[in-house]
C-alpha cells in the first residue's frame, strides 16, 4: 500500500478549527438560579386581587368602561388608536393610493353629517382627497360604535393634525343614524356621499 503524498499547498495549511468545550461561568449560573428562585416566590406571594395603588391607578369601575377616560367621557384618541390608526396612521397622514388622510382632508373639515355617515355606514371605491384618488375600504361602525362614541372619534378626528373644525355632538350622530336607517351597504367612492362643504 502506497503512502498519501501531502502537497506543498497541503502543507501550508492551517488546521480545521473546532468548537472548544467552554463551561458557562459559575457566577452566571449562580446569578441565574437566584433570578429564578425569586421569581417562583414572587410569584407565588403575589396575590391576583393586588391592590390598585400597585397598579396605574384606575379603579375597576374605569377599567369596565369601554374606551373611555377617567372622567366618565368618550375618548376618542382611544378609540382612533384602537380602531383608525391602521389605515390612517398616528400621524394622520393614510397610506398613498390607499387610504386617505386625515390631516388637512377637506373631508374633515367639511360637513359633519358626511363624516358621520361615512363611519356609520363604511365607504368603497375611489375617493378623491386633497387633490388624489384613493381606492381602499372603509369599514362600517354603525354596529360596533354607538352615537357618543362616533362622536368623541371624529371630535379628535376634526382637531388633530391642523384641523380645526367643531366638535360633533351624539345628537348628531344619532339623527344622521336615522336618516339613513334603511342603508344595508357601504357607501360607492364620493360619487354617492353628500357634498363635504
Amino acid at each position: 500500500m502506497s503512502e498519501h503524498k501531502i502537497s506543498p499547498q497541503q502543507q501550508r495549511e492551517n488546521p480545521e478549527p473546532h468548537e472548544q468545550t467552554r463551561p458557562v461561568p459559575w457566577f452566571i449560573l449562580a446569578l441565574v438560579a437566584i433570578l429564578f428562585a425569586f421569581g417562583i416566590v414572587y410569584i407565588s406571594q403575589s396575590g391576583i386581587e393586588s391592590p390598585s395603588e400597585l397598579g396605574d391607578g384606575r379603579e375597576i369601575t374605569e377599567l369596565a368602561q369601554d374606551k373611555t377616560s377617567n372622567k366618565g367621557k368618550v375618548d376618542g384618541g382611544a378609540i382612533f388608536a384602537s380602531m383608525c390608526v391602521a389605515c390612517h396612521q398616528a400621524n394622520g397622514q393614510g397610506l398613498p393610493g390607499v387610504f386617505p388622510p386625515l390631516a388637512g382632508s377637506e373631508w374633515v373639515n367639511g360637513r359633519d353629517t358626511t363624516l358621520v355617515t361615512i363611519l356609520l355606514h363604511g365607504i368603497t371605491g375611489p375617493i378623491r382627497v386633497k387633490g388624489s384618488t384613493y381606492n381602499g375600504a372603509m369599514p362600517a361602525f354603525k354596529e360596533q360604535l354607538d352615537d357618543a362614541q362616533i362622536a368623541a372619534v371624529l371630535t379628535y378626528i376634526r382637531g388633530q393634525w391642523g384641523n380645526s373644525a367643531a366638535n360633533v355632538s351624539a345628537e348628531i350622530v344619532a339623527a344622521t343614524r336615522e336618516e339613513h336607517k334603511a342603508r344595508t351597504a357601504p357607501f360607492s367612492g364620493d360619487k354617492e356621499l353628500p357634498p363635504y362643504e
